[in-house]
């Protein structure tokens, strides 16, 4: 094995990609049946050809769904920041493991900088801590167990003796009631409570569903409130929910695995107004901020909640240094990869300013496409700024079959989203490397699109 040359091969096919990416910016789409076919994937007991081997990888790269380029709105990340891609290629190469100082060194450092900077803008206090798991959704799972064993210390080592209710809004996201299942809770515990037209959880409704618990002997322990729904991009009235919270002494914990970004906007961290209280907040970096998959992070008020939750001993693992530096200690795994390097590179070569550029541009790309569809005839409009998920429909088309079409035919890669029973188109505004007229040519794009096919599109 020879690393330069695999480095060589590396930067001929991300370069072909990034060609690929202006010239072809929707990989062409073939049938999940027809995936073995049209492509070698299998493995075979000899060894290749380096010719055949990057022919192979190069048509696999390019024929793989381009999530950086100018056309991709289908999730809630896109684009691509060098300098986080920089930070990660080196995680790679270093292999550091962040469980122990004694293996993962500076790295440990720079973890726990990246922790104190969120803490602080959140608005936690002393003693408060957090670390870094593998998504948003183990992120969540993490909150509802400390706030299990926040209500009851024996549940981990005696089980579940007691019916639990977490509570939720109808526009959560899905992980809360998969996690419900994780932790002993039950889906069946969750309480689903609804929501505006705006996607907003209703605080009454919560306090109402509280006490009707409350008076069948049932024992409330969590809320979580959400900050950047993932159709509406909606953010839950965080203060008003912190305060039932208090009222009745629930684990408040915040999902802004979306809308945590705002932190770093002056214009915008008011969406955040009441994080503070909360016991618990989880944020991803790679969604608005454009960090490499995955970066997430919890924080929590209390950091011994971490320890209490996620502690155990190993003295085969953590031998010597101080259990803040242990991080494993604190977390869900043992072994993982050092997700917090590539925030870091991007964050200390910007700074917090660049930072906030970043959030406010795709809020400005966001403003821009609602003023379009708003002001259009042709364009039902279902969202409601300040979001940067824009949700409409065109001409009455079915959104299912006209998002199908678009990517059928290479257009654009978008998606669909619900609020009761209406389907939409949902944009998304989340790639930052967008102008603001790369980002209405989606307008121009689809609007075109639909003259073509015109009778094609209508079921």
């Amino acid at each position: 094995m020879n690393i330069k040359k695999d480095l060589e091969t590396f930067d001929e096919i991300f370069t072909a990609l990034r060609q690929d990416e202006i010239e072809n910016p929707v990989s062409k789409v073939f049938e999940a049946q027809t995936l073995f076919e049209t492509l070698d994937l299998s493995l075979r007991d000899d060894p290749i050809s380096d010719d055949t081997f990057k022919a192979i990888l190069k048509e696999l790269v390019l024929k793989t769904p381009k999530t950086s380029s100018n056309r991709f709105f289908n999730q809630l990340f896109g684009g691509r920041q060098s300098r986080a891609v920089l930070g990660d290629l080196l995680a790679v190469v270093m292999n550091t493991s962040m469980y122990t100082y004694k293996v993962g060194g500076a790295q440990i450092g720079v973890e726990k900088e990246i922790i104190k900077q969120i803490i602080s803008k959140i608005g936690y206090g002393e003693g408060s801590g957090g670390t870094f798991p593998t998504g948003g959704s183990l992120s969540n799972f993490m909150a509802m167990i400390m706030a299990r064993d926040h209500f009851n210390a024996d549940i981990k080592h005696k089980g579940m003796q007691q019916t639990l209710i977490a509570y939720t809004s109808t526009e959560s996201h899905y992980s809360i009631d998969k996690n419900a299942a994780f932790a002993g809770i039950g889906r069946d515990n969750i309480r689903y409570i609804r929501t505006n037209f705006r996607g907003e959880m209703q605080v009454e409704a919560l306090d109402k569903q509280i006490k009707e618990d409350l008076s069948k002997g049932l024992q409330p322990f969590f809320v979580n409130a959400t900050a950047g729904t993932t159709v509406l991009g909606s953010t839950d009235p965080l203060n008003e929910i912190a305060a039932v919270c208090q009222q009745y002494k629930l684990w408040f914990h915040v999902d802004a695995a979306l809308g945590g970004a705002v932190m770093f906007s002056e214009k915008y961290k008011y969406l955040l107004k009441g994080s503070e209280y909360s016991d618990s907040f989880a944020f991803n970096a790679h969604k608005m901020i454009g960090v490499p998959l995955s970066c997430s992070m919890i924080v929590v008020q209390d950091k011994r909640k971490l320890y209490q939750s996620f502690s155990n001993e190993a003295d085969y693992l953590y031998q010597g240094d101080d259990d803040d530096l242990n991080l494993g200690k604190m977390s869900l795994q043992c072994g993982r990869r050092n997700d917090a390097l590539k925030f870091w590179t991007l964050w200390k070569s910007i700074g917090t300013k660049g930072l906030e550029q970043i959030v406010d541009h795709q809020f400005e790309l966001a403003n821009k496409a609602h003023d379009y569809v708003s002001s259009h005839p042709d364009y039902i409009v279902y969202s409601h700024p300040p979001s940067i998920s824009i949700c409409f429909n065109y001409k009455n088309i079915d959104p299912k079959l006209l998002c199908a079409a678009l990517l059928e035919e290479q257009e654009i890669m978008v998606g669909y989203g619900a609020l009761a029973d209406t389907t939409f188109v949902r944009l998304i505004a989340v790639n930052s490397n967008n102008s603001v007229e790369e980002f209405l040519e989606f307008f121009n794009i689809l609007e075109n699109f639909v003259e073509r096919k015109g009778d094609e599109l209508v079921k």
